[in-house]
């Protein structure tokens, strides 16, 4: 059964408010309709309210059609807006990293295998579309062959405008994700620690935010670009770069014109709800389990010193990450409305909780030791402990499937596509158990869970 919410009150008010003047003017009270004057005019003040009454009523509908209304099958479905959209297919995300852009990949990754859409994945061995160099054509799997047919985009690469744009259609939906440089800083020290000089060489982030410069050398800017402005270097911009107030200005202007929607880390479910709406997708086109975090002991507590330090040693990540924080939530309130947004996410959450009881013998995420199923075994970094999930037995079929891709690592995940997209292609060696090597071997579900 439907269910639509009622008039607005405010709607509500002003039809009563116009209602109350029509009569008061054209159809006095009862005992004012008993004075000589009105009596033969009953008819006329009968035609002249219900001309007022109608016009109160198609005031109503035009109100009505600006707002938007809840309309749902059950308690469990969300709020949808009134009007018809079609799905958008053509999708690249920047995937930015230390921001929650693995679990993003994993949603990109399912809706892909769901619409049977291309993906465009890194060429032969490579993980990555060629970064941290900056991003050109031909780092795309098959692109001489393929051409601008390309659905999907999303693995890492260093934006480069001219150059995505000869791989993906004119329509494309360009997205990011952004987090607060001051978590981001702390998470890439610890995923990272054995790999950037900077940070391999303190003892830990607080050390190394007590002089940055001291561990931190300029020759070494391609191995240490984790370790300042990450995301302003991921966005095509160099990461070394003056803080000026007119480049800074006229960087962020330049995004704005590349990126249709910049999401919010540190909003996660939020965000899912505003890429939910924006690209006319499913709830459960957005569900998500956490991908690629870590426990919580390798988390090192920032001082309030080191906290401000971040904001000055990454100010340009800093300046980036508050204009479209801004902005994320200026266009949540100009499109969904936060009263909405609230009852989406709490209805995102619902549908969450229900496949995590559904699939994980857990019901959250483990230590790696504890993975029962090494195909499920995320890539370990760092001094991180990457977490990862362990499936109930006996899943049915079409639930472990669903399953399976919820929390399938993205190493694992992206080299099947590539099997799959490119099946007379050697298949990627991430040096981890495959859970699936084929379509094939997916359907018939060979491996335990």
């Amino acid at each position: 059964m439907l269910e639509i919410e009622t008039w607005p009150q405010s709607t509500r008010g002003d039809k009563q408010a116009l209602e109350s003047i029509c009569k008061r003017k054209y159809f006095p009270a009862r005992s004012s309709m008993k004075s000589p004057g009105c009596a033969p005019r009953n008819a006329r003040c009968l035609i002249i309210f219900s001309f007022c009454l109608g016009l109160s009523c198609l005031s109503g509908f035009f109100h009505m059609k600006n707002k938007k209304y809840r309309i749902s099958k059950s308690h469990e479905e969300l709020l949808i807006p009134p009007t018809l959209c079609h799905a958008k297919t053509n999708v690249m995300f920047l995937k930015t990293h230390k921001t929650a852009s693995s679990t993003v990949l994993n949603i990109m990754f399912r809706f892909a295998e769901r619409y049977n859409l291309t993906v465009a994945l890194p060429a032969d061995q490579l993980f990555h579309l060629g970064y941290p160099r900056t991003f050109v054509a031909h780092f795309v799997e098959g692109f001489g062959t393929i051409g601008q047919n390309y659905n999907i985009m999303c693995n890492h690469l260093r934006f480069n405008p001219l150059e995505v744009k000869k791989v993906m259609a004119a329509n494309t939906f360009y997205f990011s994700i952004l987090r607060n440089p001051i978590l981001l800083l702390e998470s890439s020290y610890i995923y990272y620690k054995d790999s950037v000089p900077a940070f391999r060489s303190s003892k830990n982030v607080n050390e190394f935010l007590e002089s940055p410069t001291k561990y931190y050398h300029p020759a070494d800017y391609r191995k240490n670009i984790y370790a300042r402005n990450i995301m302003w270097f991921d966005f095509g911009y160099d990461n070394n770069a003056k803080d000026d107030k007119n480049y800074t200005q006229a960087v962020l202007e330049e995004i704005e014109q590349n990126f249709h929607l910049i999401l919010i880390a540190d909003y996660f479910d939020e965000s899912m709800i505003l890429l939910k709406h924006t690209l006319c997708w499913d709830l459960d086109d957005v569900i998500y389990f956490k991908l690629n975090s870590r426990s919580q002991d390798t988390v090192q507590t920032l001082t309030a010193e080191s906290e401000e330090q971040i904001k000055v040693w990454c100010s340009l990540d800093w300046k980036l990450y508050l204009h479209f924080n801004q902005s994320f939530w200026r266009r949540i309130e100009q499109t969904i409305g936060l009263k909405v947004l609230g009852k989406e996410v709490d209805h995102l959450r619902t549908r969450q909780k229900e496949l995590m009881e559904t699939c994980l013998s857990e019901r959250e995420a483990v230590r790696k030791d504890h993975i029962r199923n090494k195909a499920l075994l995320p890539y370990q970094s760092g001094a991180a402990n990457i977490l990862g999930y362990n499936l109930k037995q006996d899943l049915d079929n079409t639930t472990l499937r669903t399953c399976q891709k919820m929390v399938i690592p993205e190493l694992q995940y992206m080299s099947y596509l590539y099997a799959v997209q490119h099946p007379h292609k050697k298949r990627k060696d991430v040096g981890l158990p495959m859970l699936w090597t084929s379509l094939q071997e997916k359907m018939q579900l060979p491996g335990s869970n």
